[in-house]
Order: C-alpha cells, then structure tokens, then sequence
C-alpha cells in the first residue's frame, strides 16, 4: 500500500475506503485536506496524536511491543489559519436523522471552551456517512443546543442544516472546512 508523507504527521494510504477501515473516512479526507492546505500555502493544520507511554521497544525488529495511553487525548485536529490558533473535533455517525451527544466527550467540549476563551476558535467537523453529507459547527451552536435542550441526548440533522454550514470540496481537497470560517 503506498503512502504519502509530507514530513508532517499526515499520513494517507492509497486504499481508504475499503470495509475494514471505512469508520476513517472522515479522518482521511480531512488528512488530505490538510496536505493541500499545506501545499498550497493557505493553513499548517495536524492531527493531534494520542499521547501514550512506551513500556517496551523491541529495537531488533524497531517496534513498540508494549505501551497504554498516558492520558486522555484532548480534541483531533490543531493548527494555525490567517494567524489565528484552530482546533476542533471530528466525527463521524451512520445515523442519518442525528448525531449522538455521546460521541463527544465532556472533556473534549471543556478543552475547545478554553480555546474559545484564549482567543483560538473552536469548532466540530460532522460528518453523516449515510447521506454523505458533512457539517461545520461552531463552539457556540454546539453550546446553544446543549443549553437550549439539557437532556437531549443527539442533536437533530435539522439543526445542522440550520445553524451549521455544509462543508463541500472537490478531488484536491475534498473537505474544504477553512472556507466556513470567516474572518
């Protein structure tokens, strides 16, 4: 399988949407993405990796054979645009209707507020595999559903369709999420 490194930490294989890995789509096409933000000059984005802890490293065959997560990862992607700090949270649900507020996890929401906070802007990336559609939605809009409806437990497509925008692209970067940020 060939692989595409731009000495960055986004790696793209050449066979992403084959069964055992379908549930990476989104990841993947973010990833390429940021390639072409990169090339292009337009934003320096990465993905964020999971912090863990090596226990053991086989150095014969250079491999770890032992590790765990050192602490819980906070949001997936970061990176800077037209001088501005960005980080935001990716997912992805085959629910065609909603998106399950389970997904999101209230550390995730608490790191994104402190971005907010320190002047960083702070968003969600939803994609709805089912009905190919993906969704840009602000910090804020998530907060308002969340303190409008304290017990719902997913968020209606229709509020998407309403407060979100639809993020579209085409073949170089196929999820052109920089273009809902206006600034």
């Amino acid at each position: 399988m060939s692989r595409l490194n731009l000495n960055s930490n986004l790696l793209i294989t050449s066979n992403p949407f084959s069964y055992k890995n379908r549930g990476q789509e989104l990841e993947y096409l973010i990833n390429k993405s940021n390639i072409y933000y990169y090339q292009n000059n337009i934003a320096l984005i990465d993905k964020r990796p999971t912090p863990i802890k090596v226990v053991n490293y086989n150095y014969e065959i250079n491999k770890i054979t032992n590790a765990f997560f050192e602490k819980k990862s906070t949001t997936d992607y970061y990176g800077i645009y037209k001088g501005r700090y960005l980080d935001f949270e990716a997912k992805s649900t085959e629910i065609k209707t909603s998106f399950p507020l389970k997904n999101i996890k209230p550390h995730q929401i608490e790191y994104l507020k402190l971005i907010l906070k320190h002047q960083g802007i702070a968003f969600f990336i939803i994609m709805f595999s089912k009905i190919n559609e993906v969704y840009f939605l602000s910090l804020e809009n998530f907060n308002n559903f969340i303190n409008k409806y304290p017990n719902k437990k997913s968020i209606p497509l229709s509020f998407f369709k309403e407060n979100g925008i639809e993020i579209k692209g085409n073949v170089s970067c196929p999820i052109d999420y920089l273009k809902a940020l206006n600034f």
